[in-house]
């Protein structure tokens, strides 16, 4: 008995040999890898267990229970002879890995052949293949990897099985019984450990693969990180060009294309002598992939390039989507099909994905950039009638007391909306500018403050070309005077104060005005307030046009007290003006 575990070890020791050999192949990497098992891997998977339980029987010890005798190679078998073999490890690892289809399949397969072998445990080991393969799917785990443990449980559980239907079926019994006797605990040991050795061999597989896919991860990041700031533009020519060249400096293909709808945006490799930018799309595979969004793999019949001597052998086409639509494609060349691995679809899957993000992000922030620029047109556009409406009522007060001067403010409001006109059509102005939009608007406004009001001018000419959002210091002097001064009868005072300090031009509108209390304080510039004295329409557009234009750090910084004056603050940093 020990002679005969020792030789089945040996045998064993084939039998994992040529496991690890076939694990090399790529159709069982393919196979192990897949989450979903299409109806050709399943037949291909039955056969290829089913012929490696095949390879377990002709590597198995004749025993003849009638003489004792064991023969060290299986080259005939006689009718009193049975084989001590390695068949069960092949359906063993095709139900634990496949399922019950496969599992039984490939104990079909193998347990056929083991009958057609003849001796009188012909039909007794050909029914037991069968159930070897359906104990191994029994124990097969959709979701959860497979033990060590299991897979040694398993493969001498089914071998055990298997000596007790040798007893139960085989004729004469007590040949079955002899045969049983002498090697059921060297089969069901040296199948148990087959069993455990070929799942381990398995695993490491996996774990080459799963290290494999995690560097094509690694790459893929790294890839969609350096294309961003080209692919922010969109999918034009000038983008694709630059991406295809940085994709192809690092991945191991002959060439990398990318398209749009209609036409070849970019081709980076082998072949560009004939694959030219703003060529209509050749492939009608390409096409497809526009059409139905699913990565096709091509062989060089496939491709239908125009060239005959066309040294590309294979393509895969991968879909660059926007919000779930189609808009182009990416596109891996290589000389042969056989170069491109399951670990190099993988990479090209994960990097389409990734592109196609960037895509949808360049487009919600060109979409972003346009609805900040409309929203900033219409923060502008409020300002308009806003003033208007308040020089409208200190004109139509002066018509009957002083048409003269009326009719010199109508001419000032004339010269001072043709100023303001052109400044709400621009994006940006200067301080130099908008200080003589402000001075515009004092000249109208003295008439109603008559000899009230005092403002006091203080200018650092180096301040005069720093860039500004238009009408911004316009509506917070009119702010002063319309709110802080409603209530004061003399002695307003207003003071306009810019000064150039190193990178930054500060900005300060001040008042000795009513002030106002700290729940007011608050939410002023930040809101509009719902009040029947005033809305805060005035400071809350101009807050709000500077933050969107020149950053949070631009705000408003509003400092007040009640019956105290108020002070209102705003830096431009010098390294975002425009």
């Amino acid at each position: 008995m020990l002679i005969l575990l020792l030789t089945m070890l040996e045998r064993i020791g084939i039998i994992v040999t040529v496991a690890f050999i076939m694990t090399r192949l790529r159709f069982f990497r393919q196979m192990i890898q897949s989450k979903q098992i299409t109806r050709k891997q399943q037949l291909i998977a039955i056969i290829f267990f089913g012929v490696f339980g095949i390879i377990g029987t002709y590597t198995g010890i004749s025993f003849n229970a009638e003489t004792q005798e064991f023969n060290r190679w299986m080259f005939d078998l006689h009718q009193s002879e049975a084989i001590a073999n390695s068949r069960v490890i092949g359906i063993i690892m095709a139900g634990l890995i496949g399922g019950y289809k496969i599992g039984i399949g490939a104990g079909l397969i193998a347990g056929l052949h083991r009958f057609s072998l003849g001796g009188y445990t012909a039909l007794a080991c050909g029914i037991s293949a069968i159930v070897a393969g359906a104990i191994a799917a029994y124990f097969h785990q959709k979701k959860r990897a497979i033990s060590i443990s299991t897979a040694l449980f398993v493969g001498a559980f089914a071998e055990a099985v298997q000596m007790m239907i040798i007893v139960l079926i085989a004729r004469p019994f007590h040949l079955a019984v002899s045969l049983v006797e002498e090697i059921a605990l060297p089969m069901i040991v040296a199948n148990g450990l087959g069993s455990a050795l070929f799942l381990l061999i398995i695993q490491s597989v996996l774990k080459e693969e799963e290290k494999a896919a995690a560097v094509a991860a690694q790459k893929s990041l790294t890839l969609a990180e350096r294309t961003v700031p080209f692919l922010r533009a969109g999918l034009t020519t000038k983008s694709a060009q630059e991406v295809c060249r940085i994709i192809f400096r690092e991945v191991d293909a002959s060439a990398v294309a990318m398209t749009n709808e209609h036409v070849i945006l970019a081709h980076v490799g082998t072949g560009d002598d004939h694959h030219k930018p703003n060529f209509p799309i050749q492939t009608s595979a390409t096409r497809k992939v526009i059409e139905n969004g699913q990565m096709m793999v091509l062989k060089k019949q496939e491709i239908q390039c125009t060239e005959r001597n066309c040294p590309l052998g294979a393509v895969v086409i991968a879909p660059l989507k926007q919000r779930d639509v189609t808009t182009g494609t990416l596109k891996f060349y290589f000389k042969t099909e056989s170069d491109i691995s399951h670990i190099t679809l993988e990479l090209i899957r994960g990097l389409s994905a990734l592109l196609s993000q960037q895509l949808e992000l360049a487009e919600a922030e060109s979409a972003w950039q346009l609805a900040k620029e409309a929203e900033i047109k219409a923060l502008q556009a409020q300002i308009r009638p806003h003033f208007l409406f308040n020089s409208i009522n200190i004109i139509v007060s002066l018509i009957r007391t002083n048409p003269d001067q009326a009719r010199q403010l109508l001419i000032d409001l004339s010269k001072f909306f043709r100023q303001n006109l052109s400044s709400t059509t621009k994006s940006w102005t200067t301080i130099g500018d908008e200080l003589k939009h402000v001075q515009s608007y004092l000249s109208i406004e003295q008439a109603r403050f008559v000899d009230k009001l005092t403002v006091h001018f203080s200018i650092d000419e180096r301040a005069f070309e720093t860039s500004i959002p238009p009408l911004t210091l316009q509506p917070l002097v009119e702010n002063a005077l319309k709110h802080a001064f409603k209530n004061k009868e003399k002695d307003c005072f207003l003071s306009i104060d810019i000064k150039r300090e190193d990178n930054k031009t500060i900005v300060r509108i001040i008042d000795n005005g009513e002030g106002m209390d700290e729940e007011t304080l608050s939410i002023i510039g930040e809101q509009i307030i719902h009040s029947t004295s005033s809305t805060g329409l005035g400071l809350y557009n101009v807050n709000r046009r500077l933050k969107m234009m020149l950053g949070e750090q631009s705000k408003l910084i509003i400092s007040s007290q009640p019956q105290q004056g108020t002070e209102i603050t705003f830096t431009i940093f010098h390294n975002n003006s425009l």
